[in-house]
């Protein structure tokens, strides 16, 4: 039987609702709203993109958004200056610099600078700390984990006790999503491998998986033999194949593919997530989330 979608862009829809609700509440009794500043360094097109849809989301949920451009040759201590600024703005609870930075800034001492009870990317050290410690000390998990396990408890998945397969080790996705699945309470509770480039007999390792959380940067990496017949299959994936013509738009796309065989895979997992529309769609999602809960943790709210 064909897997049942995970289908990201859905989940996205429901979390903004659900922001969109909080922060109105919140703006009619306390009179403020989540403000989020993000600092973008240079024009990358693909930065300038994604800051752009940063945007338009936040101030779709009633947000206080500042969208601070900077140019490519500012100096790193210019930025840490401007960082140091919004660290002690009390209307501002979230900042992102978006990265990559040029050649003459070290990015992770500017990551570093920012206020951790601001660092809604969950990326500064004390952050990586309050993860892994869990519980109430968790704070901003980062985005597209975050997402990840959304993606889990909102498809209903049981993951008390399921065995959890993470491939891959990055410090963005890999190492933080295990972590958050084997701490105690909701959503985790799981029994967590963390397999690699270097891991022998990788098939077997992901063979055993009730949940297989795929994120390796290999297009088609995981074939359906790995896959355990039921298992949830979170493909955090999108990598460039080569371009297609845009049946709507008649311009250039970029073709998108997974880690995962998808077509095949599908055929055997129990639920699986689609590349484009799976994952992808939530880290910004979970970026808002985290700034709301920043202002919350401010005003003392749950």
């Amino acid at each position: 039987m064909t897997a049942k979608l995970i289908k990201g862009t859905e989940i996205r829809e429901e979390i903004l609702r659900e922001i969109d609700k909080e922060v109105k509440k919140i703006k009619a009794s306390h009179g403020q709203v989540p403000g989020l500043v993000t600092i973008l360094v240079g024009e990358n097109p693909a930065s300038v993109s994604y800051v752009t849809l940063k945007i338009k989301t936040a101030l779709q949920l009633g947000f206080k958004e500042i969208q601070d451009n900077q140019p490519d040759d500012i100096s790193e201590e210019a930025l840490l200056a401007l960082i140091d600024k919004y660290n002690k703005d009390d209307s501002i609870h979230g900042i992102l610099v978006q990265l990559p930075l040029p050649d003459q800034i070290n990015e992770k001492k500017v990551l570093n600078a920012i206020d951790p009870d601001k660092d809604v990317d969950g990326f500064h050290p004390v952050n990586v700390g309050r993860l892994m410690i869990g519980g109430s000390e968790l704070k901003f998990p980062p985005c597209t984990p975050a997402g990840i396990q959304e993606m889990i408890v909102r498809a209903g998945v049981e993951t008390s006790g399921a065995e959890v397969v993470v491939v891959g080790r990055s410090n963005i996705v890999g190492k933080p999503i295990a972590n958050m699945m084997l701490q105690k309470g909701p959503g985790a509770n799981s029994t967590v491998t963390v397999v690699h480039t270097r891991t022998k007999d990788l098939a077997a390792h992901c063979l055993r998986a009730d949940i297989l959380i795929v994120a390796a940067g290999v297009p088609g990496l995981v074939k359906p033999e790995w896959i355990k017949p039921g298992a949830c299959v979170i493909d955090v994936g999108v990598n460039r194949v080569g371009e297609k013509i845009s049946e709507k738009t008649g311009k250039k796309v970029a073709i998108l593919r997974g880690d995962v065989d998808f077509d095949a895979a599908k055929e055997i997992a129990g639920l699986i997530t689609p590349v484009p529309g799976g994952v992808g769609p939530m880290t910004i999602t979970m970026l808002m989330k985290n700034t709301l809960n920043s202002l919350k943790f401010k005003l003392g709210i749950s």
